[in-house]
């Protein structure tokens, strides 16, 4: 006889949320699009009870607005809120960073270096999904030796609001392989054990996707007003 095996097992409302989550984090659901409960129920085929369960947890995420005459929309960040998206990580990061980089093991530096290889991969292929996905990996293994539980559950949401335009920085000509080798010399940093200059390299990274993100979302918006 088989053996039995074990599966994840997911519920209706999660199955939809994760979909919807990457839908709204590759841009297929843009910034301010209506999402009608009824429509999403006739697309996946389902009664729009685990629609509206769903449309809650990315309402408590902050990546859907939910009103209560069952419609939705996805939220749009203002330039400024934007802007303080970026500036929350670099609050976070930078700290959860200066705390790790004294605690990392080889088995920290080694479980970097596996990412870091897929996300190259993923540079070469094109892949801006996996890359996005790779990226918020990464970035949580050069944290994990923090210990700091609470922090990284703040750190989360942020990112959740971050990815997106992370994506649409990805997207941008000529922006992969400042970002695939500044990922490489923070793990350097990390692993020669110096602090200061981890510090610094990651407040410019943070800092200048920021700035450049800020920049071209504020022409696009402008551009939409003509």
């Amino acid at each position: 006889m088989t053996a039995k095996r074990k599966i994840a097992r997911q519920s209706l409302p999660d199955v939809i949320a994760n979909d919807l989550r990457e839908r709204i984090l590759s841009g297929e659901l843009a910034e301010g699009e209506v999402i009608r409960q009824e429509a999403l129920a006739d697309e996946y085929d389902v009664s729009r009870m685990p629609i509206r369960e769903a449309l809650k947890r990315l309402d408590s995420e902050g990546l859907v607005h939910l009103t209560n005459n069952r419609g939705a929309s996805v939220v749009k960040h203002s330039i400024d809120e934007i802007a303080e998206i970026f500036d929350l990580r670099i609050l976070i990061e930078v700290d959860l960073f200066k705390r790790a980089i004294p605690n990392m093991t080889q088995a920290d530096f080694d479980r970097c270096e596996d990412i870091l290889d897929k996300m190259e991969t993923s540079y070469d292929e094109d892949d801006v999904i996996q890359w996005g996905a790779l990226n918020f990996d990464y970035h949580t293994a050069l944290y994990a030796a923090a210990g700091r539980g609470l922090t990284n559950e703040l750190l989360h949401r942020v990112n959740l609001q971050s990815d997106r335009y992370v994506r649409m920085h990805l997207s941008i000509g000529g922006k992969r392989e400042s970002a695939k080798d500044e990922h490489r010399r923070l793990l350097n940093f990390a692993k020669a054990g110096d602090i200061d200059a981890a510090a610094a390299l990651l407040t410019h990274h943070i800092s200048h996707t920021k700035s450049e993100l800020v920049s071209v979302i504020a022409e696009l918006r402008e551009a939409e007003t003509r």
